[in-house]
């Protein structure tokens, strides 16, 4: 017989199937709860360590890779740092310079322009060439390849190859003299370097026109047929049927643009080097920004601090700040993308 914490277990008779009486063992007493319950923890705690067992790879390189240097960036932009020398501590000292340093504000103004010109532009045009592509019927496969092409061609051979079209009485200027319109200076006019730098990225439109695409394609006909028993044009088609529709791939590629205009580092930089007379050796650092200042972005300005003129501090001062402004960036987007991004729920 069983027995509980006061005695043994009480026992009652069961009728079995062969008519007899036998003695069964009563319900569980009230210890056993607890012992349950002691069993249901330790399991859940053996499920989350096999868990953690198996993302412990992934969490040791988010770590190593992302989570230290995080941390080293912070506490090196409170710092006087030059590689070569241990650490000084200068408090806000960094950070206070840059409201001094004369290239600083050049560089968020260009930087600035990328965010608020560039990328809209070429997000535009990805749609736009997107649409043009949902309606070619034959040797659409052909089309969809020209336009992602470019894509493929590493940005410096890209910037090397716009440099030559868009070069004083190049290509392109001359077109231009044959259509009897303005031939400008491209690179090498302040005026318009960031626009030939532009042109540069919407050039360059493969990946995201690739995304538009897909989402086009799969934007359901029953409610263009809908739309069009209700009297709708083209227009109103695309306002009211395929913008909301796709409206988390256009968040998505707003929120990826941005990112990628405020890292914008390489075709600013050859472009200056190239266009400006340099070799991209020796030197190569006093042409950056060329002309006047106008490529001088914000990553190009942090990588000369830190890597020509060694001052980590202060770079790392300002990578904090880009990281700041990424951050602020993609909160505004997506809070004011609860008015205009539609989902299957409504609107976010």
């Amino acid at each position: 017989m069983g027995s509980g914490p006061l005695g043994p277990a009480p026992r009652v008779m069961t009728r079995t199937l062969g008519g007899r009486w036998a003695a069964a063992p009563a319900a569980a007493g009230p210890a056993v709860a607890p012992a349950r319950r002691r069993a249901r923890r330790r399991s859940a705690w053996r499920r989350r360590l096999t868990v953690l067992s198996m993302l412990a790879p992934w969490l040791i390189g988010l770590a190593v890779f992302f989570g230290y240097p995080l941390v080293s960036t912070a506490y090196l932009s409170f710092t006087h740092y030059d590689l070569l020398s241990s650490a000084r501590w200068v408090g806000l000292g960094n950070y206070r310079y840059m409201g001094h340093d004369p290239y600083f504000w050049p560089a968020v103004r260009n930087s600035l322009w990328m965010i608020c010109i560039a990328t809209p532009l070429t997000v535009a045009f990805a749609f736009c060439a997107a649409q043009v592509l949902t309606k070619i019927r034959r040797g659409a496969g052909v089309f969809r390849t020209v336009f992602y092409l470019p894509t493929l061609v590493p940005p410096v051979a890209a910037t090397l190859g716009f440099l030559v079209l868009l070069r004083p009485s190049g290509a392109v200027d001359r077109l231009l003299g044959l259509l009897h319109l303005p031939q400008p200076l491209w690179f090498d006019d302040p005026r318009y370097s960031k626009p030939a730098l532009t042109l540069l990225g919407m050039w360059g439109i493969g990946s995201i026109m690739i995304i538009f695409l897909a989402s086009l394609l799969d934007v359901p006909e029953d409610l263009y047929e809908a739309a069009e028993i209700d009297g709708a044009n083209a227009w109103h088609k695309m306002r009211y049927v395929t913008l909301p529709t796709i409206s988390p791939v256009i968040l998505f590629a707003a929120v990826t643009g941005m990112i990628d205009a405020l890292q914008y580092f390489t075709q600013g930089y050859v472009a200056a080097v190239v266009a400006g007379g340099q070799e991209s050796g020796a030197g190569a650092g006093s042409s950056l920004g060329y002309p006047l200042t106008s490529t001088l972005f914000f990553p190009t300005w942090l990588y000369q601090q830190g890597f020509q003129y060694f001052n980590m501090g202060y770079a790392a001062a300002m990578s904090v700040v880009l990281f700041g402004a990424a951050l602020v960036v993609v909160l505004i987007l997506l809070a004011t993308s609860k008015r205009w991004v539609h989902t299957a729920g409504g609107f976010r």
